[in-house]
């Protein structure tokens, strides 16, 4: 493999129903960043699907110089082969230096398989990326490549930070959390160069056949999407008394989410971790309440615009990050401010 031929950041820009996921808007902003560090001039996007070009132009507003598009109607909805099979055709075709995939039902399928069909690595779940020198420390048995794409994801159950690069093969493949990359402020108007690509596709046995596709209404709120977070954590004490937070979140017009130890004692659903377990999110208010604020709990919510810390040991580690800081009796202080928050409320109205 001759390194010299992988150039320029791309992106998967996932897509279901012909409406652009969000994890796709996210990756460009990075990739933006990734191109400035390596000195690229273009991001690329590659939008895989049926009927899908009218999508060219938001990915454009969002970042992408160019886009590479498949479209074939064995690419309307997603199945494994054709998509692979796609993906790992446009790799070989266009040699990207780092491509990167969204950590999605779909892409934590899609990445592997890509990567293994182009004999390059993968490093999953990625919640941080930079370009630098790797290895990270100089070592005289081992030569320091440079411009190196470094990717940062939680291992060993979160309870450790693994800094991971894959220096000698082509291209260089992470999926990201949703999440954790923010987007740029779209550019009205801009355009992207568009390069159309099909490489053909022949059924085989390894193509599945969709009988029927079956949409399930999720009655738990999207925690990445909401403004205003009121989480908690073990320090609540118990589901029952997750009701004084479910008081505030009414009274703020938030949503309730939780730290891990929530999940594990089976207060909560899975769908309202917080976390580097769990989803990363950046709302403009945060509320930790009885949380103390372990790293990997951290990592999911330290972006958030502000931050409020609720505990009653003054010493717990979420006031490190926290903006505002309450030492004190939850069930004496949450009561208290949603009272307060509904009087003014009432008031201004």
């Amino acid at each position: 493999m001759s390194l010299e031929e992988y150039k320029g950041v791309f992106i998967f820009a996932q897509q279901v129903d012909n409406e652009l996921s969000s994890i796709a808007l996210e990756l460009l902003g990075k990739a933006k960043s990734l191109a400035e560090d390596l000195d690229e001039k273009k991001v690329t996007a590659v939008l895989l699907g049926s009927d899908v070009k009218g999508l060219v132009d938001k990915l454009a507003e969002y970042g992408a110089d160019r886009v590479i598009v498949v479209d074939d109607p064995a690419l309307k909805d997603y199945r494994t082969e054709p998509y692979t099979h796609a993906l790992a055709s446009v790799i070989d075709e266009f040699k990207p230096e780092i491509l990167l995939v969204g950590a999605t039902a779909i892409g934590r399928d899609l990445g592997p398989r890509v990567s293994s069909r182009v004999h390059t690595g993968l490093t999953a779940d990625c919640t941080s990326l930079d370009i630098g020198d790797f290895p990270l420390e100089p070592s005289p048995v081992r030569e320091t490549k440079h411009k190196q794409l470094l990717m940062t994801r939680p291992a060993f159950g979160g309870n450790t930070i693994a800094t991971i690069a894959c220096p000698d093969f082509r291209p260089q493949m992470a999926t990201v959390r949703p999440g954790v990359m923010q987007k740029i402020d779209p550019i009205k108007g801009a355009k992207a160069e568009v390069v159309e690509f099909n490489p053909g596709f022949e059924e085989n046995d390894c193509y599945t056949e969709i009988l029927k596709i079956v949409k399930e209404a999720s009655s738990v709120a999207d925690i990445q999407a909401a403004k205003i977070l009121v989480s908690g954590g073990r320090g609540v004490g118990s589901a029952e008394n997750f009701k004084i937070l479910d008081d505030l979140a009414e009274a703020l017009n938030g949503t309730v989410s939780c730290s891990r130890a929530v999940v594990d004692s089976g207060w909560k659903p899975k769908d309202l971790q917080v976390g580097q377990t769990g989803k990363t999110v950046r709302p403009q208010l945060y509320f930790a309440i009885g949380i103390s604020g372990a790293i990997q709990h951290v990592a999911g919510m330290e972006e958030s615009d502000i931050i409020i810390a609720i505990n009653k040991d003054e010493n717990a580690p979420i006031f490190d990050v926290a903006d505002y800081g309450v030492v004190g009796d939850l069930n004496k202080i949450v009561p208290a401010l949603t009272k307060k928050i509904k009087e003014a409320l009432a008031a201004k109205n």
